[in-house]
């Protein structure tokens, strides 16, 4: 049983989902130095920033976003970043979420702006929802499929929480040797690092403290879909952990929801960020 769910999880949470680059808007590419290693960064639109900060594994990057952004860069000027080690970005010799969330911060200094809105996916999610305890530079998040610690996952009643671990290197390469081979072709990265990192983040007990929900002043917003590999009710554990914060479930949509329904989330983010601005 245990190779079995190892086998379920890190194929959900690990591999990608190869998206065809669909936007046409004109924008600006850049990278950002955030220490000493450059994330990379794509400038839509005009108006409040709005950040958007995708899912973590292998092969993931801001592409899975494309659906989304030429209507979101219609009312907002948006911020495309790669998280470190995903799609340009340079890969951090670690990874947590804490790092993850700090280096995100650090890279919203780095604009120069006087706050932002965030939409976090997935880890990316995760990461806004760390980032909502600082209310100097950041306004709202929207987090799209969040959890906090591996009990938030879809896992059959009849399966030990203990029983659910990281797959090993030799699992995981026989499972996504394709995947690596891609991977691979970014100079510097080291897809065993990535593993070993992302198999201790995404399989832990807890990824960040309780108390962080009561530091949180500004609203959040956590949205699900109802076939996601997190539960609505470890979602919804989240949503009223944090003052006033609201809870969404789409239907008929997995964790992919930017791919599946990406204009409902774009209607989301008008609704949810240009209230009581």
């Amino acid at each position: 049983m245990k190779p079995f769910l190892t086998v379920l999880l890190s194929l959900s949470l690990l591999a990608s989902c190869t998206k065809e680059d669909t936007s046409t808007e004109q924008h600006t590419e850049r990278y950002i130095a955030v220490n000493g290693k450059k994330l990379y960064y794509e400038k839509y639109g005009r108006g409040m920033t709005l950040l958007l900060l995708s899912g973590g594994g292998i092969n993931r990057s801001i592409g899975d976003f494309r659906k989304c952004i030429p209507s979101l860069a219609d009312q907002f000027t948006v911020i495309a970043v790669d998280t470190p080690g995903q799609g340009k970005s340079e890969q951090l010799e670690h990874i947590s979420y804490e790092i993850l969330a700090e280096t995100m911060s650090k890279f919203i200094d780095s604009l120069k702006v006087d706050s932002v809105y965030v939409i976090g996916w997935s880890d990316g999610g995760i990461a806004g929802i760390m980032l909502a305890q600082a209310q100097s530079k950041v306004r709202r998040v929207i987090a799209v499929g969040p959890n906090n610690g591996k009990r938030g996952f879809d896992i059959p009643p009849d399966v030990p929480l203990d029983s659910v671990v990281a797959p090993s290197a030799a699992i995981f390469e026989q499972l996504n040797k394709d995947e690596i081979v891609k991977y691979s072709q970014t100079p510097g990265r080291d897809w065993k690092r990535m593993v070993r990192d992302y198999g201790l983040m995404v399989y832990a007990e807890e990824y960040f403290s309780s108390e962080i929900y009561g530091k949180i002043g500004i609203p959040v917003m956590i949205v699900l879909g109802d076939r996601d590999m997190i539960t609505i009710e470890h979602g919804l554990e989240m949503a009223r952990s944090i003052k006033n914060a609201q809870f969404c479930v789409l239907p008929n949509t997995t964790h992919e929801v930017f791919s599946e329904r990406p204009e409902w989330i774009n209607q989301i983010a008008f609704d949810f960020f240009q209230t009581n601005k």
